[in-house]
């Protein structure tokens, strides 16, 4: 790494992305430890659901078209921890068994370009079932040079041409993170905006994260006169620029642009896109821009440019769907690169009712509110944003004590609907790596609502997969639980072990005391 000299580079060919590159690939799903990179906002059980809803949505259009013999594939591009695939995958197989109706057969591909990501899908307790229905694969692309998919479990590789149904494809904090070009347009003219970077003094000694944090960029004009020629691929829309803005600086999604027509010639039928980032359609939003900063987290990331990539197919024939409302902080847009997109009425109203009518964005609008006041809700609204979540374990490990301070006063009715709220929670639960241990926290609040026989189930599955000593607390709600399942043995266990950790615990030993006696 050269940190001396003030070499300057074309925006999308500088250090900056091979270092982003090297990070996702040096640390693969350890990337999103404890939410190094952020990950919920695009990968929770709402968002899951609402492009559930719209795949659905558009499996049905195809089938009212006829089109049930071929398959539909489903690619995700940057499927990173893979929480988005697995929330999205439930829900759609849900939504199928339930509904009973004749659908083409489909395939979700999870794709990145780490190697340790695909090895860490491969693994997955929760991903694993879903390729062992033939309903998940796994293919390494790289979004800036591919032009084909290789199946990973399938052994399939998709060529150019092989797709009679549209691909569908989804990508959510994607575009933000891959190369982008970045220009400067006044007065009718497109500057480059080269760049050249800062390192920290002590970057050798540095993590990838670290250095990615501390890098302070700074930007050169170059006249750029190649992209107002005729031949450059994406010159309508830099024409349109030239015409509409003035003083702009506009991050330029070439690199998207691209990947999208590379997989757009895939299919002979065309494709839909589903993405979600920190990404602006308006133009207005790209107006009088300064220099972007590089916002990091672990890597970083900028804004896509959901402008550029509407204006530049919306001239091909396609239909994007966008939100009336402004956004906070995700953009969902659907766009429909086919033929006829207005026939696909089903997956239009599936962006109606899941992102236009109450959205990922809003939902995540309401959370950060809520994250501050658990405080001062009561049961009845603890559960019903819970069940608007999707029962998300995120949702349920911040608000656990408020659920446990809430329980004396609970009636019948809300302690059945928490508990069926535990057992959905579990069923779509995707475990991370990550320092909480979930299963305890359950089984100690069942314990508080005398579910002693789920309660056991919970500790004792935090005590195998703990790496820690077990706490005397734990040992003793077990033996608890023991004792009042009429498990005697267990309960005399659970309590001895407990008292090796704490010889003078009294219930501990009023418990041996009564078990002793029989």
């Amino acid at each position: 790494m050269t940190t001396g000299e003030q070499q300057r580079y074309r925006f999308s060919e500088a250090p900056i992305w091979e270092l982003q590159r090297s990070y996702y690939e040096q640390l693969g799903m350890k990337a999103w430890n404890n939410d190094q990179v952020p990950q919920y906002i695009t990968s929770n059980p709402m968002i899951g659901t609402a492009y559930a809803e719209m795949i659905f949505g558009f499996l049905q259009d195809r089938a009212a078209k006829g089109d049930t013999a071929e398959p539909v594939i489903i690619l995700e591009l940057g499927a990173g921890a893979g929480r988005l695939a697995f929330q999205t995958l439930q829900k759609l197989s849900e939504l199928i068994e339930y509904a009973g109706i004749p659908l083409p057969p489909f395939k979700y591909v999870m794709s990145d370009l780490p190697l340790l990501n695909i090895t860490g899908w491969q693994q997955h307790p929760r991903l694993i079932p879903f390729v062992e229905q033939g309903i998940l694969d796994f293919a390494r692309f790289d979004a800036v040079a591919d032009t084909e998919l290789k199946l990973v479990h399938s052994g399939a590789v998709i060529r150019p041409g092989d797709l009679a149904q549209p691909l569908l494809v989804i990508a959510n904090y994607f575009f933000d993170s891959i190369q982008q070009e970045l220009l400067y347009v006044d007065e009718g003219n497109i500057f480059d905006c080269e760049v050249s970077l800062k390192y920290p003094e002590q970057a050798e000694t540095m993590t990838t994260s670290e250095v990615l944090r501390d890098l302070v960029p700074e930007y050169h004009y170059v006249r750029a006169a190649a992209y107002e020629e005729p031949d450059y691929p994406f010159q309508q829309v830099i024409s349109f620029y030239r015409q509409q803005l003035e003083d702009s600086h506009i991050l330029f999604p070439a690199a998207a642009l691209s990947c999208m027509e590379r997989l757009d010639k895939l299919s002979r039928a065309g494709f839909v896109l589903l993405t979600a980032d920190k990404g602006d359609h308006r133009l207005e939003n790209w107006e009088f821009l300064e220099p972007p900063k590089l916002m990091h987290h672990g890597s970083i990331s900028l804004t896509a440019n959901y402008h550029a990539m509407q204006y530049y197919f919306e001239q091909k024939g396609a239909q994007t769907l966008t939100t009336p409302h402004h956004y906070k902080n995700l953009n969902v847009v659907c766009m429909l690169m086919l033929k006829d997109p207005d026939a696909h009425v089903q997956t239009r109203l599936a962006y109606r009712r899941s992102v236009e009518r109450f959205g990922p964005d809003d939902f995540f609008s309401m959370k950060l509110w809520i994250d501050n006041n658990y405080d001062s809700m009561g049961m009845q609204q603890m559960l019903a944003f819970w069940r608007l979540g999707g029962y998300d374990a995120e949702l349920f490990i911040q608000s656990a004590e408020r659920i446990s301070a809430l329980l004396p006063d609970a009636n019948d009715e809300e302690l059945l609907d928490l508990q069926l709220g535990i057992q959905k929670m579990w069923d779509g639960y995707y475990p991370m790596p990550q320092k909480y241990d979930l299963a305890l926290d359950t089984g100690l609040l069942l314990f508080e609502m005398d579910q002693y026989g789920e309660s056991r189930r919970y500790l004792e599955l935090s005590l195998a997969e703990g790496d820690e000593e077990p706490v005397v607390t734990v040992l003793y709600c077990l033996a608890i639980c023991c004792y009042e399942l009429e498990d005697d043995a267990g309960a005399l266990e659970y309590t001895r072990k407990a008292l090796v950790i704490e010889p003078d615990h009294e219930e501990a030993l009023d418990l041996l005391n009564a078990l002793s006696q029989g």
